[in-house]
């Protein structure tokens, strides 16, 4: 489950990473149980991201949330964190039993920042959807003594840094949108080549990417998911929207497998699209 990376479901990371670097990534995550149990609320990281996130949702009426990470290695962070926040906050029903008063969890999406600078950051920057984006990047890559075998690490730190100020522009001008712009010249630019700003973004540093940190940044986003549980007041720990889903499947793979011909006591449509997958 999307929980259970510390526990034994993690051997698989053990046996990739060795079992030091998975006890780096544990350190990693209690040292943020530790922050988000002792630290006030004012300096709080996880209740931080939590009530930005609820802003944007509730009060700024944001419906989707980018996950930008500037670093390869963080390809599939994205897809990582929309398990952990939309199956744990795509709720509607209190847990009370009543039906919630507000928004939940947004549309969480995402791609490695190069990548997303020639997709979708078009959307971001002139588009007629608000989105919040969280950028991730390490401040440290490369360096001589991690790549002996290369001619020059001073050229892939120079790529690092190549990804560094990309992200630094992109959040900037995701801000203060034309103010970042050269104003001599922005008299002169025609609309299509001006931006609006205020688009809302958060930052996270890591001095370096390594199961330390790691470790970190994932326990961030969970105690992240539980301070927005607590602000909706709903469960960030079940999934019926999957389960029930699977219990119609099952009922359906016995049609599709020959072994039942009966189709009347589904609706009209799906009847359609199985008639059409039996070659009917």
């Amino acid at each position: 489950g999307r929980y259970s990376l510390w526990s034994c479901i993690g051997l698989p990371i053990a046996l990739s990473i060795g079992i030091e670097g998975f006890k780096q990534l544990l350190a990693g995550a209690y040292a943020i149980d530790q922050h988000f149990q002792y630290q006030p609320f004012e300096r709080n990281i996880p209740v931080l991201m939590g009530l930005l996130g609820a802003w944007n949702t509730n009060f700024l009426d944001i419906q989707t949330h980018a996950i930008l990470p500037y670093d390869g290695r963080l390809k599939y962070f994205a897809s990582y964190l929309q398990q952990l926040e939309m199956e744990s906050n795509g709720k509607s029903i209190q847990r009370n039993g009543e039906k919630v008063q507000l928004d939940t969890c947004p549309i969480i999406w995402g791609e490695v920042g190069p990548n997303a600078q020639h997709a979708f950051y078009q959307l971001l920057h002139q588009g007629t959807q608000s989105v919040s984006c969280d950028f991730i990047a390490p401040v440290e890559r490369y360096n001589s003594q991690q790549y002996t075998y290369a001619d020059s690490a001073e050229a892939l730190v120079e790529q690092h840094h190549l990804a560094l100020s990309n992200c630094l522009a992109q959040s900037r001008l995701l801000a203060f949108g034309n103010e970042a712009l050269d104003q001599t010249e922005l008299a002169s630019l025609p609309a299509y080549k001006q931006y609006e700003g205020n688009q809302p973004s958060s930052t996270l540093l890591l001095q370096e990417l390594n199961p330390y940190s790691l470790g970190m940044l994932i326990a961030l986003y969970e105690h992240k998911v539980f301070v927005q549980s607590v602000l909706w007041n709903i469960n960030p720990f079940d999934q019926w929207g999957v389960e029930k889903g699977k219990e119609i499947a099952n009922q359906l793979l016995p049609i599709l497998n020959g072994e039942q011909a009966d189709l009347s006591g589904l609706d009209g449509s799906t009847q359609g699209l199985i008639k059409v997958l039996l070659g009917k």
